[in-house]
């Protein structure tokens, strides 16, 4: 199993604030109260897709913010919603929060959403506060700031079959004959800097999938050649091919 990883940062949409105004017609001239109701921020949604494979959209594009929800109006009107932001990710997507580390969603099924972050409640129009004795009020309500996260996406990708060996020894030459995958090749060491993933069909409407993985030295575990973290390997994504 190996696991794709990316950091990225969402924002919710702020709620729009009340607004504070008096009706103003001929022939009323004491008009009552008449502030609107702020808009709700937009919400930062997940939604578990099939189109997509790999985060690797999320190396180039780390932070999501969503649009506030725009001010309440005179004459009762309320402001508009913010618009949701709908982030697509791979069937499979693991959400965590960064800072706490709390797993928030699995996201396991074609279709499956989740809002990560809720924008921010409207604020109330002074037309709210009218009461049987404060005919004319003042008084308004800001929005609520929408929710903000560092979040941790992984993706798990599974394979059946792993070639293990010495750099240089002919894993990514063996794997891009056998599969449609296509792995750099070349006649020198640690070639292979990320795992392959290819997909091998052996009998009728039969396959399985086999993994091109870094090769290993005397004392990786150490650290030494490539060592054992990818994130000194580099920043890309496991490669899919099919």
């Amino acid at each position: 199993m190996f696991i794709d990883h990316a950091r990225i940062f969402v924002k919710a949409g702020d709620g729009g604030s009340g607004h504070c105004s008096f009706r103003r017609e001929k022939f009323v001239p004491r008009g009552g109260p008449s502030g609107g109701d702020g808009g709700h921020g937009g919400h930062v949604i997940f939604t578990a897709s099939n189109q997509v494979s790999t985060l690797l959209d999320f190396r180039y594009q780390r932070h999501y913010t969503a649009q506030s929800g725009e001010r309440g109006q005179k004459s009762n009107c309320h402001g508009a919603n913010g618009p949701n932001i709908i982030i697509p990710v791979p069937v499979g997507t693991l959400v965590k929060d960064e800072e706490t580390g709390e797993t928030l969603i699995d996201l396991i099924t074609e279709g499956q959403t989740f809002v990560v972050a809720e924008g921010g409640k409207g604020g109330k129009g002074n037309a709210r506060f009218a009461t049987s004795t404060n005919r004319a009020p003042r008084e308004f309500e800001p929005g609520t700031p929408g929710e903000e996260h560092w979040l941790t996406l992984e993706l798990k990708l599974l394979a059946d079959v792993g070639l293990i060996g010495f750099p240089n020894a002919g894993k990514s030459t063996l794997i891009s004959t056998i599969s449609s995958a296509h792995p750099e090749i070349g006649n020198y060491p640690f070639t292979t800097l990320r795992p392959h993933l290819g997909v091998v069909e052996w009998a009728e409407e039969s396959s399985f999938v086999i993994a091109d993985i870094p090769g290993l030295i005397e004392g990786a575990h150490e650290g030494k050649g490539l060592g054992i973290n990818s994130s000194n390997i580099s920043n890309e994504p496991p490669c899919c091919s099919i």
